[in-house]
C-alpha cells in the first residue's frame, strides 16, 4: 500500500527554511518537490559585498528604478524562464502564498515601465534566503544584489543564504561555508528580529547606497 507524501504547505516550508533546507523539482514539468540541505552553503556577507569599478559606475549612472514587492510573480516568472529551472508550479504557487503571508519578497529594477532584473527570496528571523534572480540587461542582476543587500543591512539581517556559490556571486564576495556552520548561523539569526522594509537612509539612491557599501567594504 503506498502512502502519498504530505502535502507541502506554506508553514511547512517555513519550518524547513527554520530547520536549514529547501525546496527544489527537476523542472518546470516536474511533479515532485525534493529537499536540499548542501554539505557546503552559499553565503552573500551582508558587510562583504563587493562593488567593482565598473558596477558602481553603472548604478551612478543608469537611472534604474529600483522597486520593492511591486512586481512578484513577474520577477519569479522571469527566474523561471530559462532552458532549465527548478521553479515548477507547485513551487511558484508556494512562493506566492508566502508573498501573501508577508514572508516572500521581491526587488525589482525597471527601466523606464521595463522590467529588466530582480531577485526574490524569504525572510525570517534576520535570516534572507536568496532564492532566484535573473537579468535582462547588462548587470540587471548585479544591480539587485547591490541594492538589496543595502537593505539587508539597513533591516538588521544578519545572515544571506544564497544556497549555492556560482563564479558570478563569487565575484560579488559570496563564499562557501561548511554545512555546520551555516546551521549555527542560521540557528543565531532566527533570534534576531529584523525587519525587510525597513528603509536605508537615502534609500533607493545611487549615491546612498555607495557611500554605504565603502563606509562597510
Amino acid at each position: 500500500m503506498s502512502v502519498d507524501p504530505p502535502q507541502i504547505t506554506p508553514e511547512l516550508l517555513l519550518h524547513a527554511y527554520a530547520s536549514g533546507v529547501f525546496p527544489m523539482s527537476e523542472g518546470a514539468d516536474a511533479d515532485e518537490v525534493y529537499w536540499v540541505d548542501p554539505k557546503a552553503r552559499g553565503i552573500l556577507p551582508v558587510n562583504g559585498f563587493h562593488i567593482s569599478r565598473s558596477l558602481s559606475r553603472k548604478i551612478r549612472t543608469c537611472g534604474y528604478d529600483i522597486r520593492v514587492d511591486s512586481a512578484f510573480s513577474e520577477v519569479v516568472t522571469a527566474c523561471a524562464d530559462r532552458p532549465e529551472t527548478w521553479i515548477n508550479s507547485q513551487i511558484f504557487g508556494l512562493y506566492a502564498a508566502l508573498f501573501d503571508l508577508g514572508f516572500a519578497h521581491s526587488l525589482e529594477v525597471f527601466d523606464g515601465e521595463n522590467l529588466i532584473g530582480g531577485i526574490y527570496g524569504v525572510a525570517l528571523g534576520a535570516a534572507f534566503f536568496g532564492e532566484s534572480m535573473f537579468s535582462r540587461a547588462t548587470d540587471g542582476s548585479k544591480i539587485a544584489l547591490a541594492y538589496l543587500v543595502d537593505r539587508l543591512r539597513a533591516g538588521g539581517f544578519t545572515l544571506f543564504d544564497t544556497q549555492f556559490i556560482t563564479p558570478h556571486l563569487h565575484s560579488l564576495g559570496g563564499r562557501e561555508i561548511t554545512r555546520d556552520d551555516y546551521h549555527a548561523r542560521l540557528a543565531s539569526a532566527l533570534q534576531v528580529r529584523a525587519d525587510f522594509m525597513a528603509q536605508p537612509s537615502s534609500a533607493g539612491t545611487a549615491t546612498g547606497i555607495l557611500q554605504r557599501n565603502t563606509q562597510t567594504s
